[in-house]
């Protein structure tokens, strides 16, 4: 009769302690990464893009000749010797759930009001991999579903 009685008590603790586990609040997807790897990398110097696709399509040659300064206070510029634009940057956590990417933590975030093809990279970009050398970024776009990549590299 003890066993009888023994079984179902050992049941319930043992579903207990799954429950527990399963409504643990360790959600690493949630957790902000440090954004200052990636500022201190971007600041270093200048950049080019080696490669930006909209959509599918290969517009890097929009910006050859260019170089890009991600300088202090967010400002970015971007010169060729002749023409010079000015806009703003910023590395952000997006830990917000209306991010268009909520799995990336970063946000890589450029604006440029002009010139258009310059205004083409406003966006929150989503890191896909950096070092002292390369910048990838990618936007999937809510509004037609177009992916959109942009490299930066160390001149």
């Amino acid at each position: 009769m003890k066993k009888l009685f023994l079984i179902p008590m050992l049941f319930c603790l043992f579903m207990l302690n799954v429950a527990s586990m399963c409504s643990s609040d360790d959600d690493s997807s949630s957790s902000s990464q440090d954004p200052t790897p990636v500022i201190n990398a971007a600041s270093q110097g200048t950049w080019r893009v080696t490669s930006y696709i909209d959509s599918g399509n290969d517009e890097t040659n929009h910006f050859t000749g260019y170089n890009f300064t991600f300088g202090s206070n967010n400002v970015l510029t971007a010169t060729n010797g002749t023409n010079s634009y000015s806009g703003t940057w910023s590395v952000t956590s997006s830990d917000d759930s209306n991010d268009d990417n909520p799995s990336s933590d970063l946000d890589f975030n450029i604006l440029f009001s002009s010139p258009a093809d310059f205004a083409d990279l406003t966006d929150d970009w989503d890191i896909v991999t950096y070092s002292s050398n390369t910048i990838s970024l990618i936007d999937v776009s809510g509004g037609n579903g177009g992916t959109d990549i942009l490299v930066f590299t160390k001149n």
